[in-house]
């Protein structure tokens, strides 16, 4: 049985991947579910750290300390090799994420009942858009990031690439494959020629007919739901007594899961008072105020994306408001949500359209599209990619397995 497992280290939730004789594919990593959420909970209270479920739960639970959520989202940013307080010491974000992929090593080994040396570590095809240095970048910091975790030998597989060895292990015949793969940072595409006779071939490259991806995923729609429905609420949009707007800032820092510690500084609370003297609706700024006073915005944040994933079901959903002051409760339409995240959606379906003209195929040669991440159910992204190729059947995959699977079999293959 190998060392070797397959690592998706995700925007929202993260996966470990293992093939052995007689075992389940992907290793169980909390509450025997295969996904660890990637958020990190530290309890200033208790002195400890919470990982997944557990650290939302604390969070929620009202404890003293600091969450941090989409940690992938730094990679290949300035903010990397910055960091942030806890508990009154420096953390870098460096250690930060090395200490939540050790955590997803150690509990992958222990489900495993096994070391794993070596990994093959899933990434999206563009970690940042259009700056080919700072996506090398991000990937080498990741693969520092993996080394201080503990493994050894490491490789990398294009997540929607990771997806398509998966989606191969079920077919009967050759397809051509549209690899749609919707995950919280970003959206990933691959137009792969797949069969069961070229399972066993160590080098699949002739088989990839193009790969692209937009730095748009699930953070991004929750972002633009929030500005949209939610952040008018707390003074988003609205005017100061002499004419000029509210900043946008505070609420773009709560809005985008990454920066929303970012609100909490003392500089920012005190600009934050003398906007609620200078605001001609400081009703809407007091909200604002009371939300960053109870550091709420991660709660805020969660409210937001349990509407997208209802609406996406549904044609209206009630956002129970509860820690606001006074509390609230507000009904978002699905209309109000397609029209926030259209241009998103526009941006998603572009790169489909590419991603055919650059492999020269007609929509009508694809033959199958599968849909895998999280995200991939918000309907009406999935309508624009079903449309750049309407004559193809569409499959959905494990939205949250596929790619894990996919990078374990990749394991056994580079690593034996």
């Amino acid at each position: 049985m190998a060392n070797a497992c397959g690592v998706d280290f995700g925007t929202s939730n993260s996966t470990v991947g293992w093939v052995a004789p007689g075992r389940p594919v992907m290793l169980p990593l909390e509450d025997g579910k295969a996904t660890l959420p990637s958020v990190v909970f530290f309890n200033a209270d208790d002195d400890e750290v919470t990982f997944g479920r557990a650290a939302l739960a604390d969070y929620l639970a009202g404890y003293e300390g600091r969450l941090m959520r989409s940690l992938k989202s730094l990679l290949g940013t300035p903010l990397m090799d910055g960091q942030t307080e806890v508990a009154g010491r420096a953390l870098s974000f460096r250690a930060l994420l090395a200490q939540f992929i050790g955590e997803l090593k150690q509990r992958g080994e222990a489900a495993a009942g096994r070391p794993f040396t070596s990994a093959v570590l899933g990434r999206p095809v563009q970690f940042i858009d259009d700056d080919p240095v700072a996506d090398r970048l991000a990937e080498d910091t990741l693969a520092d990031i993996a080394r201080a975790a503990g493994f050894r030998d490491i490789a990398f597989q294009y997540e929607p690439i990771a997806a398509a060895f998966d989606y191969e292990s079920q077919i009967a015949r050759e397809e051509l494959v549209l690899i749609a793969d919707i995950g919280g940072g970003t959206s990933d595409f691959s137009l792969v020629r797949l069969a069961p006779e070229r399972v066993a071939k160590a080098d699949r490259r002739d088989d990839i007919l193009a790969t692209g991806g937009v730095h748009i995923g699930g953070t991004d729609f929750d972002k633009y739901l929030s500005l949209a429905a939610v952040m008018p609420l707390l003074g988003y949009g609205s005017e100061l007594k002499n004419g000029s707007a509210v900043p946008s800032s505070y609420y773009f820092n709560l809005a985008t899961w990454h920066t929303i510690n970012q609100a909490y500084t003392k500089k920012m609370a005190a600009q934050l008072g003398e906007l609620v003297r200078d605001a001609r609706e400081p009703e809407r700024l007091r909200r604002l105020q009371h939300l960053i006073d109870e550091r709420a915005g991660h709660w805020l944040a969660m409210r937001v994306e349990e509407g997208k994933i209802a609406l996406s079901a549904q044609d209206t959903v009630r956002l129970d408001l509860e820690r606001l002051a006074p509390p609230l409760t507000l009904e978002v339409a699905r209309k109000q949500f397609v029209t926030a995240i259209g241009t998103l959606v526009d941006s998603v379906g572009a790169t489909v359209d590419a991603l055919l003209a650059d492999a020269g195929v007609r929509p009508e040669q694809v033959d199958t599209v599968f849909f895998t991440g999280g995200s991939s159910g918000v309907a009406a992204l999935r309508e624009r990619i079903g449309a750049a190729v309407p004559d193809a059947r569409r499959v959905e995959g494990d939205l949250f397995g596929s790619i894990g699977a996919g990078l374990a079999l990749d394991a056994v293959r580079k690593f034996g």
